[in-house]
């Protein structure tokens, strides 16, 4: 299969879009959408977000002077929301007004959940460092609260069902979550035995 070199860039497709949440010391709520987004640890549950620090971002000034955020997933069906979210500055207006989401206080930090989306997170940001344009944030979960039309049985978020917006930025677009391709681990197992029963004979 031919290759070819790229030109230099970080190449993030796909990523979940997120929205991250915070209070500014007057306590009024902020909120902007981000791309560079991953799961940190499993023990404690710990989260990472990057986000431009070249630019000015009231979110981030917030949420570095609380020393806390909420990190919340929305649906493709809030996929304009989201958009505004992340090309609107917070210094110019009020974005979550503009859009009619409301917020609640988390339980755990001083941070705002945005009552509209289904799957929220608060975190207590507990490291963080600048590599490049931007400064990734870590945050320890403290709570998860979900809408219970997401969850199955076990009380477990299903993809399918909160509909997480997906980002390429390769291409511009946003994109939604696709069917079911296999189960995960099993199908690995699956191919370790049989290669180790061949190597067997």
């Amino acid at each position: 299969m031919a290759k070819k070199e790229l030109k230099m860039r970080a190449v993030v497709a796909p990523t979940e879009t997120v929205i991250v949440s915070a209070y500014d010391k007057d306590g009024k709520a902020d909120a902007c959408t981000l791309a560079f987004y991953m799961v940190s640890s499993h023990v404690p549950p710990c989260v990472t977000i990057g986000i431009n620090a070249t630019q000015k971002r009231k979110t981030l000034k917030d949420m570095l002077e609380t020393k806390a955020f909420v990190l919340g997933f929305p649906s493709i069906n809030q996929v304009k929301e989201t958009d505004y979210l992340g090309v609107e500055s917070g210094y110019q207006t009020d974005k979550l007004v503009n859009i009619g989401f409301t917020t609640s206080p988390a339980e755990t930090v001083y941070a705002p959940i945005i009552n509209e989306l289904a799957l929220s997170l608060e975190c207590e940001i507990v490291h963080t460092v600048t590599i490049g344009s931007h400064m990734q944030v870590t945050g320890e979960v403290k709570r998860i609260i979900a809408d219970e039309t997401i969850l199955n049985e076990r009380g477990r978020v299903v993809l399918e069902k909160l509909q997480p917006i997906i980002y390429d930025e390769e291409e511009g677009i946003y994109l939604g979550v696709g069917g079911k391709v296999s189960d995960a681990f099993r199908t690995g197992i699956a191919l370790k035995k049989y290669l180790e029963d061949e190597k067997r004979g």
